[in-house]
C-alpha cells in the first residue's frame, strides 16, 4: 500500500522548540531572493525600472498577449498591484492595453516596442546576478540545487493538493 503523504523522516528536520531563523530553509530562501531583487533592481535602476516593472515586462516578453489577471497570478501578486504597475509601464510607453473584442471585460497585454527593447535588458542583468550569486559553485553543484529547488516545489505541490483533498 502507498501513501499519498510525503515521506519525511520520522523525527523531521526541523523541531518547533529548536526552530532557529538562521538555519531555516524558507529564511536563507527569502535572504537569497532579496539579494538577487536588490542587485537586479540597482542594475536596471539604470533604465529607471523598479522590480514591480522589470519583473512583469521580462514576463510578458516571453509571450505573444496576455491578461493582467493572468500576468498577476503569474507573479502570485493581487491584480489591483498589478494594475498599478501597469499605469506606471502604460505611460511611459512600456505596455499597451488592449479590450479584448470578444469580451469586453478582459483587457489584454502587449509590449510596445519600446517595452520589448527595455524588456530584452533584463535577461542579461539577472544573468549576471544569477552568475555573481552562484559564482563559487561547481556545474554538479548548481544542477543540485536546481534539482533539489524542484524537488521542494514537487513537494509544496503535493502538499497543497493533500490539504485541498483534506478540506474536502
Amino acid at each position: 500500500m502507498t501513501s499519498s503523504r510525503i515521506q519525511t523522516p520520522s523525527a523531521g528536520f526541523y523541531s518547533s522548540t529548536q526552530l532557529q531563523p538562521e538555519e531555516s530553509v524558507g529564511y536563507l530562501m527569502r535572504k537569497v531572493m532579496s539579494s538577487i531583487r536588490t542587485q537586479a533592481d540597482a542594475q536596471l535602476a539604470l533604465h529607471d525600472l523598479t522590480y514591480a516593472q522589470w519583473l512583469p515586462l521580462f514576463k510578458l516578453s516571453l509571450r505573444d498577449t496576455c491578461t493582467v489577471a493572468s500576468l498577476a497570478r503569474d507573479l502570485e501578486t493581487d491584480p489591483a498591484s498589478m494594475t498599478r504597475s501597469l499605469d506606471r509601464m502604460e505611460v511611459k510607453g512600456l505596455v499597451l492595453r488592449e479590450r479584448s473584442t470578444v469580451d469586453r471585460r478582459v483587457v489584454q497585454l502587449k509590449l510596445t516596442p519600446e517595452g520589448q527593447r527595455i524588456a530584452a535588458l533584463v535577461p542579461p542583468v539577472l544573468a549576471d546576478v544569477l552568475n555573481g550569486h552562484l559564482s563559487d559553485f561547481t556545474h554538479d553543484e548548481w544542477q543540485l540545487l536546481l534539482r533539489l529547488l524542484r524537488r521542494m516545489l514537487v513537494n509544496g505541490e503535493a502538499l497543497r493538493q493533500q490539504r485541498g483533498t483534506d478540506a474536502d
